[in-house]
C-alpha cells in the first residue's frame, strides 16, 4: 500500500512580504514596490545635501546633521511602511528647516540644541493631539484656502533665501533688497545650477535636483571654486548632534523669549500638521487608497508615525520630519504599498555612511534647489478663489507675511486672524467656529504683547 506524502508548502519571501504589504490585493509586485522605492529615492535624496546647508547655518555640525538627516528620514520612511502599509516616504521638511535656522535661531537668538528641544516637544504635542482628536479640530477650523496659503508661502520663504544664498538678491539699505551683483563666482554657478536643474526637471529626469546639485558642486570644483578639504568620516564625526537636544532649555526660554515659546512649539506642530495632511491626501488619493467614503484607511497610524518620526529626529539632530510631496513619484511609478516606502528607508540608512561628505557642497550648488523647491511650492494657491474677497484677503496676507518678515508663524497669525474676522464680519460666524476665534484671539493677544515688547 502506498503512501502519498504531503510536503507543506515552504513561504517564499516574496510570499511574506505579498501577505503582509497585501501586494495582489492592491496589483502590484515586489519588483514594482522596489522600482516605485528607488524612484522616490532619487527625487528626495536632495534632502540630505540641503537639509545640512540650512541647518549648518543655525551653528549646527554639517556632517552630523546629514548623518542624522539621512537616520531620520530611513527611519522616519520604514517605520510609515510598515505600520501603515502607505507608499508615503519622510524627511526633515522643507520650511520648518528653514524656519528653525533664519527664524528660531537666527532671529529668536535661541540655541540650536534648544530648538531641537523645541522640535522633541512638538511632536510629543502632536502624538498627543492624534491620540485625544484635538488635531481633528485644529485641521477642521482652517479652511482648504488657509492649507494652500500657508504652502505658498512656506514656497517664497525657501525661495527667498535660496536667491539669497546664491547672491543674486541681497540686502538694501534703500529698498531693503536688491537684485545681487550676478557677475561674483557664487552667483554664476548658483545660475548655471538653476538652470541644469530646470533642463533637467522638463525633461522628467529622476533625481533632477540631486543630479544638479552634485553637477553644480563638480563645476564649481573644476573652477576652483570649492574647496575640497579631507572630510573627517568617524563615528564621532557623525553622531555630534545626537541626544544634544536641551529639553530643559526650552522651560527655560520663558524668562527670555515669553510667549515666544509657544509660538516656536505652535508653529513647528501647526505646519507639520498641514504639511502632512496636504502630502498625505495627494499622495494616496493618486494611489487610489481614499476608500468610497473619502477617508484615508489607517489615517491615525500615519499620523502616528509622522509623530514619532519628528521625536527620533529631533534626538538624532534634526528638523521637524514630515511627509514629503515626491513620495507622489514613487506612486506614479507603480508603488502601491508600504514595502516602496521601506526601500526609500533602507536607501536612505545607506546613504548615511557618506553622509559627512555633504559639507563640501557649497551654498551656490544648494541654493538652486530650494528655489527650485520653493517654486514647487506655489502649486497649492490655484486651489484659492482669487476672486472672492473672503478667501483671497486672508490668503495674500498669509502668503505675503510669511516671506516679507521671515516668520511661518507671523504668516499664520495674520491669515488665521483675517480669517476669522472677516468671516466675523460677514455674519457667518457659527457657534462651531469656536475654536477658530479662540485661535485668532491667541494671535491677537500675540500681537499685543510684541507691540508693547
Amino acid at each position: 500500500m502506498s503512501e502519498t506524502v504531503v510536503h507543506a508548502e515552504v513561504p517564499t519571501r516574496h510570499d511574506r512580504l505579498d501577505r503582509y504589504f497585501r501586494l495582489a490585493e492592491r496589483g502590484t509586485s515586489v519588483r514594482t514596490e522596489v522600482l516605485a522605492g528607488i524612484t522616490t529615492f532619487l527625487t528626495m535624496a536632495y534632502i540630505v545635501l540641503v537639509n545640512p546647508s540650512i541647518l549648518g547655518a543655525a551653528g549646527m555640525p554639517v556632517a552630523a546633521v546629514a548623518a542624522a538627516t539621512c537616520f531620520a528620514a530611513g527611519f522616519a520612511s520604514i517605520l510609515m511602511g510598515l505600520s501603515s502599509n502607505t507608499p508615503l516616504a519622510l524627511a526633515p521638511g522643507m520650511g520648518l528647516n528653514a524656519y528653525f535656522a533664519y527664524t528660531v535661531v537666527g532671529q529668536m537668538g535661541v540655541p540650536w540644541q534648544v530648538a531641537l528641544g523645541c522640535v522633541f516637544l512638538s511632536g510629543i504635542l502632536f502624538l498627543l493631539l492624534t491620540l485625544t482628536g484635538v488635531r481633528q479640530m485644529i485641521v477642521a477650523c482652517i479652511p482648504p484656502h488657509l492649507f494652500a496659503a500657508v504652502a505658498g508661502g512656506i514656497g517664497l520663504f525657501i525661495g527667498f533665501i535660496g536667491l539669497q544664498n546664491a547672491g543674486i538678491v541681497m540686502a538694501s539699505p534703500a529698498t531693503a533688497v536688491s537684485l545681487g551683483d550676478l557677475k561674483t563666482p557664487g552667483a554664476g554657478l548658483a545660475l548655471f545650477g538653476l538652470l541644469l536643474i530646470a533642463v533637467l526637471s522638463i525633461w522628467s529626469v529622476r533625481g533632477a535636483m540631486l543630479i544638479g546639485i552634485v553637477g553644480t558642486t563638480l563645476v564649481g570644483w573644476m573652477f576652483g571654486m570649492v574647496a575640497i578639504e579631507p572630510v573627517p568620516y568617524t563615528f564621532a564625526t557623525m553622531t555630534e548632534t545626537v541626544f544634544a537636544l536641551d529639553i530643559p532649555g526650552v522651560f527655560n526660554l520663558s524668562a527670555t523669549h515669553g510667549l515666544g515659546v509657544v509660538e516656536i512649539l505652535f508653529v513647528f506642530m501647526f505646519v507639520d500638521i498641514f504639511d502632512n495632511i496636504g502630502t498625505l491626501v495627494a499622495v494616496t488619493k493618486r494611489a487610489g487608497l481614499i476608500n468610497a467614503a473619502g477617508k484615508i484607511p489607517g489615517l491615525n497610524r500615519i499620523l502616528m508615525s509622522d509623530a514619532v518620526a519628528t521625536v527620533v529626529g529631533s534626538m538624532a539632530g534634526t528638523s521637524t520630519v514630515t511627509s514629503y510631496v515626491e513620495s507622489a513619484a514613487g506612486v506614479q511609478a507603480g508603488g502601491r504599498t508600504g514595502l516602496t516606502a521601506v526601500v526609500t528607508g533602507v536607501l536612505f540608512l545607506a546613504t548615511m555612511f557618506v553622509a559627512p561628505y555633504a559639507q563640501i557642497v557649497p551654498l551656490a550648488a544648494t541654493a538652486p534647489a530650494l528655489i527650485v523647491v520653493g517654486g514647487l511650492m506655489l502649486l497649492p494657491l490655484k486651489e484659492v478663489e482669487w476672486e472672492d474677497p473672503m478667501e483671497a484677503i486672508p490668503a495674500f496676507l498669509t502668503v505675503a507675511m510669511i516671506p516679507f518678515t521671515y516668520s511661518i508663524a507671523n504668516g499664520l497669525a495674520f491669515g488665521i486672524t483675517a480669517h476669522a474676522g472677516l468671516k466675523l464680519l460677514r455674519g457667518r460666524a457659527t457657534t462651531a467656529d469656536w475654536f477658530l476665534f479662540l485661535l485668532a484671539g491667541v494671535f491677537v493677544l500675540r500681537f499685543v504683547w510684541m507691540g508693547a515688547a
